[in-house]
C-alpha cells in the first residue's frame, strides 16, 4: 500500500507566542469570534483576534457608517463594542473552550485607558496575548493618533508594557509618512511583535445628493485595493526590525496570504475577505496547504522571507 504523503507544517512562532498555522482573524472583522462558528470551523485557526476593546462600553457611529467601494470596503463603524467587562463576563467564557489562542485588541483615548484595560485582561485567563490598536486619537493631544507619532507610539507601548506579563502586539497606522519609523519606536519600547496595516482613510460621495456616503465623512478603507501598498509597508518594515511582523491588508486568497508570507510576515490576518465570502479563512489555509505541497515546501517556516529580488 502507497504511503499517503505527509502534510506541510503550518505551525510558526511570533515571538512568545506558538501558533499552528498563520491565519489569524482582523479585529473588528470577526466579532467575538463565535459570530461566524456555522460557517468557519474555528479550530482550525491560528488565532482569533477579537473586536477592539475598550474600558467603558461604546456606541460607535451613526449609519450610514459602512459603504462598499470599488475593491474594498469603507467603514466608520467608530470602535461600537461592549467594553472591556462585558468581554470578560459574557464573551470569553466561550472563547476559553474553542482551544486556540485569543488575543484581544484595545483602544483608548488616554495612555491611562490602555493601562486600565491592559491590566485587568493581563489578569483573566483565557488570553494569550493583547493587541495594541494606536490608531486611535490622544484626547490629550489635541487628537493626535497615538500611531502617527514616534514619540506617542512609544509611550503607550512602553506604558502598556509596564502593567502586563503578555505578549504585545502592536498594530500600526498606515496613515504616517514612513512606517518604519514608527515600527522601530515602538520595537525599542518593547513590543514583543507588529501587525500592519490598519485601514487607510478615505472617503466616499453620493454625486446626486452631493453629499458623503459616510455619516462620518471619512472612513477606513479595506479590501483588495489596499493590499499593495499593506504588502510594500510589510517588507518595509521586516527589513527594518527584529521582531515577528503579522501582515494584513486585502488579503482574499490564499496567492494574496502567500504574497505577505514570503516578503516577511509571519503571520496573516484576514478581515475583509471574510464579508465577501464567510468561508474565506478556510479556503485561504487549504489553498495555502495546497501550494506548498505543490511546490515541494514541507514546513511554512521555510517560505518566509523568501523574495527573491533582483
Amino acid at each position: 500500500m502507497d504511503k499517503v504523503a505527509a502534510k506541510p507544517a503550518m505551525g510558526v512562532d511570533l515571538g512568545p507566542l506558538w501558533l499552528k498555522n498563520p491565519l489569524m482573524t482582523a479585529s473588528g472583522t470577526f466579532g467575538y469570534g463565535t459570530e461566524y462558528a456555522g460557517f468557519v470551523d474555528i479550530g482550525k485557526l491560528g488565532a482569533i483576534v477579537v473586536k477592539g476593546l475598550s474600558w467603558e462600553p461604546r456606541m460607535g457611529n451613526p449609519p450610514p457608517r459602512i459603504m462598499e467601494t470599488a475593491g474594498g470596503m469603507l467603514n466608520a463603524i467608530g470602535l461600537e463594542n461592549v467594553g472591556v467587562q462585558a468581554f470578560i463576563r459574557d464573551k470569553l467564557p466561550v472563547l476559553r473552550d474553542l482551544g486556540l489562542p485569543v488575543i484581544a485588541n484595545i483602544f483608548g483615548e488616554r495612555v491611562e485607558e490602555y493601562q486600565k484595560t491592559a491590566a485587568l485582561l493581563g489578569r483573566t485567563p483565557g488570553l494569550c496575548a493583547l493587541e495594541l490598536n494606536i490608531s486611535c486619537p490622544n484626547v490629550k493631544k489635541g487628537g493626535v493618533a497615538f500611531g502617527a507619532d514616534p514619540t506617542m507610539a512609544a509611550e503607550v507601548t512602553a506604558r502598556v508594557k509596564e502593567v502586563t506579563d503578555l505578549p504585545l502586539i502592536v498594530k500600526l497606522t498606515p496613515n504616517v509618512t514612513d512606517i518604519t519609523v514608527i515600527a522601530e519606536a515602538v520595537e525599542a519600547a518593547g513590543a514583543d511583535c507588529l501587525s500592519l496595516i490598519n485601514t487607510i482613510t478615505g472617503m466616499s460621495v453620493d454625486v446626486e445628493c452631493r453629499a458623503p456616503h459616510l455619516r462620518n465623512i471619512t472612513g477606513g478603507l479595506s479590501g483588495p485595493a489596499i493590499k499593495p501598498i499593506a504588502l510594500r509597508m510589510v517588507w518595509q518594515v521586516v527589513n527594518r526590525v527584529s521582531i515577528p511582523v503579522i501582515g494584513i491588508g486585502g488579503i482574499m486568497t490564499a496567492t494574496d496570504a502567500l504574497e505577505f508570507i514570503i516578503v516577511g510576515a509571519r503571520a496573516v490576518q484576514v478581515g475583509t475577505a471574510s464579508f465577501v465570502n464567510p468561508a474565506a479563512l478556510m479556503d485561504i489555509l487549504s489553498g495555502m496547504e495546497a501550494y506548498l505541497e505543490r511546490h515541494g515546501v514541507t514546513d511554512i517556516r521555510e517560505l518566509i522571507g523568501t523574495l527573491r529580488c533582483p
